[in-house]
């Protein structure tokens, strides 16, 4: 692939970038050599090589449930002004 400054006008038009003249020619160089590195890892040989879809075994994060006493209705009602029917009462909508 030919980088060149039409290639890094083109990206940062379609990026809507207003990028200057000073740093398109900053940012040619930096384009190239990611480019260059990128091109060496087609290079590789990895046709006997099994795909690592996760790299890192994944496990359950999650606790397990344990059943215990929760708050009666009451009681986290107990703290408010804003309750009605058993419920907390928030602002209208209509």
């Amino acid at each position: 692939m030919k980088i060149n400054k039409n290639l890094i006008q083109h990206i940062a038009d379609t990026a809507r970038l207003n990028l200057s003249e000073s740093e398109i020619e900053e940012l040619l160089p930096q384009l190239k050599e990611i480019i260059d590195a990128f091109s060496e890892l087609s290079e590789i040989d990895t046709i006997n090589v099994k795909p690592s879809f996760q790299p890192v075994t994944i496990k359950n994060a999650m606790r397990d449930d344990k059943v215990k006493e929760s708050l009666s209705q009451e009681l986290a009602l107990k703290n408010t002004k804003h309750k009605r029917k058993g419920y907390f009462q928030g602002p209208g909508i209509l």
